[in-house]
């Protein structure tokens, strides 16, 4: 039986490696947010002529106060565009100056505002809809796991892992963004959520492997029990997985630009999740039943 838990710190340094990116993102370039939870509004209009070159659409929006503007072209015919929330009237006001100054027939194909005070609250519920299922997700699988030994660890395990998932997605999230000009708006929020539910499907799994074991062996070290589970469930969780996780990178691949950014997120999610469920989760049981913490920073005998 190949010994998986006896690299355990192995595994915890390459998740340490691939979170740092991530946070480095974070602090320099921040996590760049949408419409859905840091207010404004977004259009995205269709030119039958030449499009007007950039500086001349921010000037003629600089006209009627939106200063603070992103324009985005999308193919030959569509600009995409994002600023401060603007009502409909002055959207209609702006489309028919926009026609008139530069000679062109325009086509809303979407419109969306939303006020500065609903996104900040939206942003507000989302942290917390994240936290309660985090709470949600400690108690559940505490209760779940009550007849075993220390059945609070295995709650804390599961969420230490899914917090990996979560430090994941988002770090992955500021370099996109960064360098794709994607934003975090409520299908990301959507993701997110996903990503956490299939990151504690897959420690429970091996949890619930655990608890079986300890019945029948007993006599083992639990550092061997949770070993034996590990391997026993390893190949059930990544055919699972796997299975997926190719769907999703077709949709990456076919599946449009639409969808692109919400699905790439989610086989970003599932991976990490994976890996964690299998490497991270069950390993910090391991850490926690032999109190390792106590030897970490002591010097080995000679």
């Amino acid at each position: 039986m190949k010994n998986v838990i006896k690299h355990r710190y192995l595994y915890f340094a390459i998740s340490l490696v691939v979170i740092l990116p991530g946070l480095a993102a974070l602090l320099v370039w921040g996590l760049p947010t949408g419409i859905d939870f840091s207010g404004g509004s977004y259009l995205e209009i269709r030119v039958n002529n030449a499009l007007p070159s950039t500086d001349d659409m921010v000037a003629l929006l600089s006209e009627y106060g939106f200063t603070d503007t992103k324009i985005q072209r999308s193919g030959n015919d569509k600009l995409i565009i994002r600023s401060k929330a603007m009502d409909e009237e002055t959207l209609t006001a702006i489309l028919a100056e926009f026609e008139t100054r530069f000679n062109v027939s325009v086509e809303l194909d979407r419109f969306e505002s939303v006020g500065p005070t609903i996104g900040k609250e939206v942003a507000q519920r989302a942290a917390g809809a994240v936290g309660f299922a985090a709470l949600g997700i400690l108690l559940y699988i505490t209760y779940a796991f009550r007849g075993v030994k220390h059945a609070f660890r295995y709650g804390v395990a599961a969420i230490l892992a899914m917090l990996h998932d979560v430090i994941v997605v988002i770090g992955a999230e500021a370099i996109l963004g960064h360098y794709l000009g994607w934003e975090v708006d409520s299908l990301f929020l959507t993701a997110l959520l996903t990503v956490i539910g299939f990151s504690v499907h897959d420690s429970i799994v091996v949890f619930d492997r655990i608890r079986e074991n300890e019945k029948l062996h007993r006599r083992q070290p639990y550092e061997t029990v949770v070993n034996l589970s590990i391997v026993q469930t390893f190949a059930r969780s990544i055919n699972t997985q796997l299975t997926v996780m190719l769907t999703l990178l077709s949709l990456v691949l076919f599946g449009g630009n639409t969808i692109r950014h919400f699905v790439l997120i989610l086989l970003i999610g599932v991976f990490s999740g994976t890996y964690s469920s299998i490497f991270n989760a069950s390993p910090i049981l391991v850490v926690w039943e032999n109190k390792e913490w106590k030897t970490w920073f002591k010097r080995s005998p000679a």
